[in-house]
């Protein structure tokens, strides 16, 4: 046995076991600011095309890309990406069910069902039904709740959430067995949308999230905000700015470095992190920020992609003004918008290189 007296060899352990503790927590927070080894650089270049056995929570090799805020594996990281449903179709679901404010965009609610009838005034219905219809893809849309317990193994490749607001995935005004919280038996299930778009994701979906679905939507499911990547947290008059391209992008092709546009333009808390920032606004060129938050300075992102807990997310908060849905219009920058948010669709359903 060693010589080294008991309590010496308990200091030690504890101290390496302190030391070893410290450099993990540091490490996550560098990756969490945006300065850890291997942020922005996923451990393959390449989304794997096969399932492979889950042996743990974390799978091997991706320990450095787990966000314990969120408790998944999340940020630029190809290699994380689930590719476990392989029949699902060139077709998209739109949801925008708004359980809270509703922006003129999205016209008066929707029938129950899915596909109800639309009118004039379901401007961006019509137009993310008319634009992906260009590229070949599909939609179905609607604002039941109850159509949005899709499955993990859905059809869809990607669902897209336009302007929803609020707790969106509840089932409001459901009646409900008084009983319920002993009983077992009784058939209410009210946020079944929310388990199935966690399982839908966790499966390799896709998730594309536009204007007030960021942060304006499901306040409190921690989870939703790390599928966002953010919170709204307020804004100025919808005003004129200049949007600044951040990245190369399949979301950016053809996206001039700067260009004019006209939006609330969001600010965040908390600011996103590990996530690809794609497109941001030059707060000089705003007349007013907002009259709480003081605006993020020199550095404003508007439009993000990563990949959550297996699956895609697009994140853009553009999109307020109706004319900025409708091709022909005079509103600046519209065919910009529109090129951004149609191949941001189409990557995240895996159509184009995606958050590369």
């Amino acid at each position: 046995m060693s010589g080294i007296p008991r309590r010496a060899m308990l200091q030690g352990a504890a101290a390496a076991t302190a030391a070893a503790a410290a450099t993990t927590v540091g490490t996550t927070a560098a990756v969490a600011a945006g300065k850890g080894k291997g942020h922005g650089k996923g451990p393959s270049p390449k989304e794997p095309t096969t399932p492979t056995p889950v042996t743990g929570n974390v799978p091997d090799g991706l320990e450095k890309f787990y966000d314990p805020t969120y408790d998944v594996v999340r940020g630029q990281v190809p290699a994380s990406y689930h590719p476990w449903v392989s029949t699902r179709e060139d077709r998209i679901l739109l949801y925008t069910r708004t359980a809270g404010p509703r922006h003129a965009h999205l016209g008066p609610a929707l029938a129950a069902g899915l596909n109800p009838t639309l009118t004039s005034a379901h401007v961006l219905q019509n137009a993310i039904i008319t634009w992906m219809a260009e590229v070949g893809v599909e939609v179905d849309w609607t604002e039941d709740v109850t159509q949005m317990a899709i499955s993990a193994s859905a059809p869809y490749k990607a669902v897209v959430f336009g302007s929803t607001s609020r707790d969106t995935m509840w089932r409001h005004g459901t009646a409900v067995d008084s009983s319920a919280a002993v009983n077992t038996t009784t058939g209410a299930h009210l946020d079944a949308a929310k388990t199935a778009l966690h399982q839908y994701m966790r499966a390799g979906g896709g998730f594309v999230g536009i204007h007030n679905a960021v942060g304006g939507t499901e306040y409190n499911w921690k989870w939703f905000e790390g599928l966002t990547g953010s919170q709204y947290y307020d804004h100025g008059a919808l005003q004129d700015g200049t949007v600044v391209t951040y990245a190369k992008d399949s979301s950016t092709e053809g996206l001039p470095a700067r260009w004019a546009f006209k939006d609330e333009w969001y600010n965040w808390m908390p600011f996103p992190t590990r996530v690809k920032f794609l497109l941001g606004v030059d707060e000089s060129t705003l007349a007013t920020k907002s009259q709480v938050h003081p605006g993020h300075g020199k550095f404003h992102p508007l439009s993000w992609c990563q990949y959550y807990d297996g699956g895609r997310s697009f994140i853009t908060a553009l999109g307020h003004d109706s004319l900025a849905w409708t091709d022909g219009s005079d509103y600046p920058g519209q065919k910009f918008f529109k090129k951004h948010v149609v191949n941001g669709i189409l990557s995240t359903m895996g159509k184009l290189p995606f958050c590369s």
